[in-house]
């Protein structure tokens, strides 16, 4: 294992932290009116998000893995936790593209956001993507919290893996 999975992996930790703080914030921009910084907070959310997989596949190419060694009690609700946690991360890719593509289409069809409304083609477009973020949301969120709980757990009661 190279020194420096160590420092992605902290990088990877940090990059998933902010994209769930700018995801609430796009849900709180959203909810307040505000498509604009509504639009710039989920795209800085994506952004970190995919920041976040390229460092954390780094860091599994680099050898740098932790496993539970923690107190065998937790072990099953750790597992659980971690089982949830890896299929709704896999699903939550597909889930966060399709509605960005709405999103897309609709910002073009319309040409600005204060257009949304007034073109059919857009505002189709966004009635789509709001369908697909319904779900989007809590799956992003859970995937995003879990993943802070099981970094800290495997903080505590982690081993490195030897390669």
């Amino acid at each position: 294992m190279l020194p420096n999975a160590a420092v992605i992996n902290q990088a990877a930790v940090f990059t998933i932290v902010l994209s769930g703080l700018a995801l609430l914030a796009g849900v709180y921009f959203i909810r307040s009116g505000n498509r604009e910084s509504h639009m710039r907070a989920m795209l800085s959310a994506s952004a970190l998000a995919t920041l976040f997989l390229v460092l954390y596949l780094t860091r599994l190419a680099l050898g740098y893995e932790k496993a539970y060694a923690g107190p065998a009690e937790w072990k099953l609700g750790y597992y659980a936790l971690l089982i949830s946690h890896i299929v709704l991360a896999a699903a939550n890719l597909p889930l966060a593209v399709i509605p960005l593509g709405y999103a897309y289409k609709g910002l073009k069809a319309a040409g600005n956001l204060a257009n949304v409304d007034s073109n059919p083609v857009a505002r189709a477009a966004f009635d789509a993507h709001r369908k697909w973020v319904r779900w989007t949301v809590p799956v992003w969120l859970y995937v995003a919290v879990t993943g802070w709980v099981i970094y800290l757990i495997l903080g505590r009661w982690g081993e490195v893996m030897p390669h």
